[in-house]
């Protein structure tokens, strides 16, 4: 990490002095366990967090799934522990005296010792140093999931006594799903090294937890010749973890023959960190996948899912988008598919996805986006500038980097003074692609270079590879965009899209964060950042988007500012409901009006040290009662 473990406690405490009280209890949750369930089952899952008293309800996203809670468990602090203690050492000398001979001696009841084996329960819960406070609380919740109940992921929440917790994915799947118990409760810290082992059949989903020097191990029969792809959530369903090293469960992937034969194995996915493993069987027997953390860490949430048999699995696309009001023909790579090609069309610019489905199995999906600039295809060879290839600006190129050491220069003519952007999307359309690009005169020399650019939209990326650079041309001529991969790479993944044009000045909104609690009649801070891009200075007056009754929110980002920090006013019933707002942003560029919809998000940290803005899918509001608010202010 480039943090150093000075710089990591002083952001620590920091964080911790800057924030004021109300923001510091504000309840949160940090894992959920398992993270996902079957069409038309019923699964008891784990919350754990911190500040959950009073949890009243749970909220899942979309159609199809109905939520109940069971039971909220909260560890002890230390004067509850000496009060139990106490109480106990009393219920003790109780039934002591109960069997002495005295005739004035106490009667030892049923309930005495049903107190006494419960105030031993408490205290056998009682850990002097948790495995983190962030988590040491637990909800249980018990899913209902219909058999129509539509795949996919959704946000999952709690309602509690001090308001809303932020969201954390939780999946509804198709087949069958194996989970290993879970690996504590709140306040039972997982310490010394956990093992767990289950038999599967496949295909099958595995879910589990990773202690302290912990390795589970999945068992399934294989038939020689199964193309087997096994598919990890880990990161992915906690981006951040704020108290770790680098900031999430680091999962690695082996699979082993009968004898315990490594015949595969998967770390990163490229820069992904959930790895995917493929195998061709190759014989007929018993197979073991083990997962584990890189470096051996492991807590309760550390949290997984692996989708484990002949899955279909797009591992490349080419070209990596297309033009908008028109059909692009893309090339499909991976394992398993059903196609080679498919033949997308899309109206409006904007990024969308690509899947397959094989055998009632959906893919993975692969981004693919969609512009309104012309575009071409690269064309080879164009790695020197007397075979550069010529183009016109505004043009999207389609290219790739196809063999370690490719370059490819672009030739275009410019007039002084002219504004040209040159941008490449390829890590943020899931390319391996780490791109570098450089501007020159026709002479040669050197006007611009950019590695690694900045995109805050891109709030899962720690390593923004993407290039970009903007410049003003010095006088008429012919100039060159050189494109290559920093590291000299190069395959018929790094794909890329190399945007010349002038500048497009635009910007794109993040509301954080993205669940809010409201006291009746009052109003809560939401901050609204502005992504700028191309040159974009102009303000941007901010409002809801068809907003109910009783709620309303209004201000600007001034120009030249990146945020805004704004009151969401809520109406003054205390209702207790829980409703989706949407906040737009207005904004003019070159005569045109701009409207962006604000994407709803959370700004978490990541090892003690970055933060991003995590987006979610909604924004959701919770209307306190007036009932539960008086109460908590007692």
């Amino acid at each position: 990490m480039r943090s150093h473990l000075a710089l990591s406690f002083l952001c620590i405490l920091f964080t911790a002095a800057s924030l004021p009280a109300q923001q510091q209890n504000t309840p949160r949750i940090g894992f959920v366990y398992p993270a996902g369930g079957r069409q038309g089952s019923t699964v008891e899952i784990t919350l754990g967090g911190q500040y959950l008293d009073g949890v009243s309800k749970a909220y899942v996203s979309g159609t199809g799934v109905t939520a109940s809670i069971v039971e909220h468990v909260k560890p002890l602090n230390p004067r509850d522990f000496q009060l139990l203690q106490d109480k106990q050492r009393e219920l003790l000398e109780k039934r002591a005296a109960s069997r002495g001979t005295s005739a004035t001696r106490p009667t030892w009841t049923a309930e005495d010792e049903k107190a006494l084996a419960e105030v031993r329960a408490k205290l056998a819960t009682f850990v002097r140093r948790p495995s983190s406070p962030a988590i040491a609380e637990s909800v249980t919740v018990q899913l209902k999931l219909t058999p129509d109940a539509p795949p996919g992921q959704r946000e999952l929440r709690l309602a509690c006594q001090r308001g809303l917790t932020n969201p954390l994915p939780f999946y509804v799947d198709q087949l069958p799903e194996f989970s290993e118990k879970p690996t504590a409760r709140a306040g039972e810290a997982t310490t010394g090294v956990m093992a767990n082992e289950m038999s599967i059949t496949l295909p099958a989903i595995v879910n589990g937890q990773i202690g302290p020097g912990g390795v589970d191990r999945a068992r399934f029969t294989a038939s020689k010749g199964q193309q087997l792809v096994a598919v990890v959530n880990a990161r992915s369903l906690i981006p951040y973890i704020a108290d770790a090293v680098p900031g999430w469960f680091q999962a690695v992937l082996t699979l082993r023959d009968s004898k315990g034969r490594e015949i595969a194995f998967a770390d990163d996915r490229f820069f992904n960190p959930d790895p995917v493993l493929y195998c061709r069987i190759p014989e007929d027997g018993q197979y073991t996948l083990e997962i584990r953390d890189a470096i051996y860490r492991g807590r309760e949430d550390f949290v997984y899912r692996i989708t484990i048999g002949e899955l279909p699995y797009i591992t490349g696309i080419f070209p990596l988008g297309g033009p908008a009001n028109a059909s692009t023909t893309v090339q499909l790579s991976g394992w398993n598919l059903p196609v080679s090609t498919l033949t997308p069309s899309a109206r409006w610019a904007g990024l969308r996805s690509i899947f397959v489905e094989r055998g009632g199995l959906i893919s993975n999906q692969a981004p693919f986006a969609v512009d309104t600039l012309p575009e071409r295809p690269e064309q080879e060879p164009n790695n020197r500038r007397d075979a550069a290839q010529a183009v016109a600006m505004p043009v999207i190129v389609n290219g790739r980097i196809d063999q370690p050491g490719d370059v490819d220069m672009y030739r275009i003519e410019g007039r002084q003074g002219a504004q040209i952007v040159a941008e490449v999307m390829a890590r943020r359309l899931n390319s391996p692609l780490d791109s570098v690009l450089t501007l020159t005169d026709d002479s040669g020399r050197q006007l611009a270079l950019n590695d690694d650019h900045e995109d805050k939209a891109a709030g899962l990326l720690t390593h923004h590879a993407d290039s970009m650079l903007q410049f003003s041309l010095p006088a008429d001529g012919t100039y060159f965009v050189c494109l290559g991969d920093t590291q000299n790479k190069g395959g018929s993944e790094y794909a890329y899209r190399l945007r010349i044009s002038a500048p497009r000045p635009d910007f794109e909104l993040r509301v954080v964060p993205s669940s809010v609690t409201i006291r009746p009649g009052s109003g809560a801070s939401l901050t609204v950042y502005a992504l700028r891009r191309d040159g974009y200075a102009g303000e941007i007056e901010l409002s809801l988007k068809d907003a109910p009754a009783g709620f309303s929110l209004s201000g600007k980002i001034p120009a030249d500012k990146d945020q805004a920090k704004l009151t969401l006013n809520g109406p003054r019933d205390g209702s207790g409901r829980v409703l989706s707002l949407t906040v737009q942003g207005k904004g003019r560029s070159q005569g045109r009006e701009l409207v962006k919809v604000a994407v709803p998000a959370d700004d978490m940290m990541q090892a003690f040290a970055y933060r991003h803005l995590v987006p979610a899918r909604e924004l959701m509001v919770l209307v306190q009662e007036r009932g539960l608010w008086g109460a908590l202010r007692r």
